[in-house]
């Protein structure tokens, strides 16, 4: 299945653009996206600003910030370098909560069964993107793994 927003449920649901509210170390978030956006900026107060906003206006919001000259990110003042594992430990972060929290983004990603995710319009270098393919698609067939595994438990 191949994520992309604006396509059908659930591909469009699992798109890091689409609203779903969650709360990532007590900052709330709007969407996936905001979030992301907002790791390229060390302003704490623009952060919290650009996690509210989801869809194009979240991409747009985050577009014009410069990071891939230092490869560094940040989050609530921290400084992460984006081929770091501690930055991979925060996007894992992230993603458990968005699909621990938010009962439609959990909904959708476990609505996809056992079927491939792909998503083909992202990029797969590190260093030309705060997410690639492979680290988007990865989390989220990881995360669908677990849920599975804890809803056969309870």
């Amino acid at each position: 299945m191949n994520i992309r927003f604006g396509y059908p449920y659930p591909a469009g649901a699992l798109s890091n653009l689409a609203r779903h509210s969650f709360l990532m170390q007590g900052v709330p978030c709007a969407s996936m996206e905001g979030l992301l956006q907002s790791l390229k900026t060390s302003d704490v107060n623009t952060q919290i600003e650009l996690c509210t906003k989801t869809g194009h206006v979240a991409r747009r919001a985050g577009a014009g910030i410069p990071w891939y000259d230092t490869q560094t990110l940040w989050w609530r003042g921290v400084e992460y370098s984006r081929t770091g594992d501690e930055y991979q430990t925060l996007l894992d972060e992230a993603y458990e909560s968005l699909y621990t929290q938010s009962d439609s983004a959990k909904e959708a990603l476990l609505t996809t069964k056992d079927v491939k995710l792909v998503h083909t319009v992202g990029k797969t270098k590190l260093c030309e993107t705060i997410l690639t393919r492979q680290e988007f698609c990865s989390r989220l067939m990881r995360i669908r793994r677990d849920l599975q595994v804890a809803d056969l438990i309870s």
